[in-house]
């Protein structure tokens, strides 16, 4: 059973309702392991992709590029010895119209991510920057959490968890 991507934001626990007969695996709901770190409690939009490892090179790139409303769903492989995201980063996926960002991994600089116009969910707080050594891939499937996340799906992230869907056919 597929939905079309929702046009506004839909609550997760509404958006569950819905699909809570759905066994195809085609919606998602992430474990509830990510906390809420940015401005904006609740987001959603079409999702990009970033894979990497204590390198936030990638990262960096795509949230200084033009946001559209888009998340931009980072598979860090849930490390929490490097920040993938920290102030500056989050002020420019703000300025740049990304709706928000889900990190499989750290973040720093909690009181900058708290005052920028973006919703960031992430595992915890970790103070030490990333390591430049290797950049990532973008616009790839990845894994978060043990949950498959393709480009061009759907997120939706409230105070509640996040849950994915398909993109609109």
């Amino acid at each position: 059973m597929t939905a079309p991507a929702p046009t506004t934001l839909t609550s997760t626990c509404d958006l569950c309702d819905l699909h809570k007969g759905d066994t195809s695996g085609a919606f998602r709901v992430l474990p509830p392991v990510f906390r809420s770190f940015g401005g904006r409690a609740a987001f959603a939009g079409p999702v990009t992709t970033v894979k990497c490892f204590e390198d936030n090179t990638s990262v960096k790139a795509a949230l200084e590029g033009p946001g559209q409303g888009r998340v931009l769903v980072v598979d860090g492989a849930g490390s929490l010895r490097r920040a993938l995201i920290g102030g500056n980063i989050a002020a420019a996926a703000a300025r740049n119209g990304w709706a928000g960002v889900v990190v499989d991994g750290c973040v720093r600089d909690l009181a900058e991510l708290a005052a920028c116009d973006v919703g960031l969910f992430a595992l915890a707080p970790m103070p030490l920057p990333t390591d430049r050594r290797q950049a990532g891939l973008v616009d790839v499937a990845v894994q978060i959490q043990g949950v498959t996340v393709r480009p061009g799906d759907w997120l939706v992230a409230d105070a509640d968890g996040i849950v994915v869907l398909p993109a609109a056919r």
